[in-house]
């Protein structure tokens, strides 16, 4: 019968981040969604209970659209960022 005296030792988990990363940035490749991004775009990421009512991000969007034209004009004005 075989013995399986050679099998291999866990590495313990490490106690911290390391404080600093080498990176080798001659491996790195450019983003391929970066083309999918328009413009100044913003990701948010919605609860699953409200995603799950939505079906595509124009449904989301139509929907804050329609709140904000439904919003006083003092609101809008003070919400906007330079």
């Amino acid at each position: 019968m075989k013995r399986m005296s050679n099998r291999k030792r866990r590495r313990p988990a490490p106690v911290d981040i390391r404080a600093e990363y080498r990176f080798d940035y001659r491996k790195a490749r450019p983003n391929r969604f970066a083309a999918l991004i328009k413009g100044s775009t913003v990701a948010v990421l919605l609860d699953q209970d409200v995603a799950s009512v939505f079906q595509t991000s124009e449904a989301v969007n139509s929907l804050l659209r329609s709140v904000i034209s439904a919003l006083p004009e003092d609101v809008k004005r003070r919400s906007k960022r330079p």
